[in-house]
């Protein structure tokens, strides 16, 4: 587990792309409905408890919500899509926010794409998933609470997913992951540290 994470703090929330911090340095933006347990992978990845608030009532994040890790680095906890109980309105500003800030981000270096590996790859998933592949982003699928199925069923999930993405190469991976159980930790802060260029070069 790699201590660097645990320096993060939150920095600043954003309605629209123009509220956003400085577009320079590295991000890492994580996406997903609103009932995949983002929050929760956020804080746990970051060894924390509060840093991401969670809610008993999924879709709350309304906001892109940005943590920074250093001078150069943030984590940023986009709005959850596709569950939450709003307004028609407000759901088409979460979507125009997210729009914007995907396509118009230089600094974003990769999404983390957070699904429930009790029912993955809906309509929404897939289309943040095709549409951060055309927009050139590595994608790395966090198939979440895997503490909620057996061993055999949990892996069952993890090779058809595999099996679905092949079609996008190397630019798209997965993993199972539990923040209950802590699982999976270490794999998620290896693609971090890549896509942050924390890995120092080889000599």
């Amino acid at each position: 587990m790699n201590p660097y994470y645990h320096r993060a703090t939150y920095l600043t929330s954003a309605a629209e792309i123009s509220q956003t911090p400085p577009d320079e340095g590295y991000e890492i933006a994580f996406a997903g409905r609103s009932n995949a347990g983002k929050s929760s992978a956020i804080n746990t990845l970051c060894q924390q408890k509060a840093l991401a608030r969670t809610s008993k009532t999924p879709g709350r994040t309304r906001l892109l919500n940005f943590f920074e890790l250093d001078d150069e680095r943030r984590l940023v906890d986009l709005p959850g899509y596709g569950y939450a109980k709003v307004a028609v309105s407000v759901k088409n500003q979460w979507q125009k926010s997210l729009a914007q800030y995907m396509e118009k981000r230089q600094c974003l270096k990769g999404l983390i794409l957070l699904m429930d590996c009790r029912h993955p790859m809906p309509d929404f998933d897939q289309q943040m998933l095709d549409w951060n592949v055309h927009n050139g982003f590595p994608t790395h699928i966090l198939l979440t609470k895997s503490d909620k199925l057996k061993k055999g069923p949990a892996q069952n999930a993890l090779f058809k997913m595999r099996r679905e993405i092949s079609e996008y190469g190397d630019t798209v991976s997965v993993q199972l992951f539990s923040s209950l159980k802590r699982q999976g930790i270490d794999e998620v802060h290896q693609v971090l540290d890549k896509w942050l260029e924390l890995q120092k070069p080889s000599q």
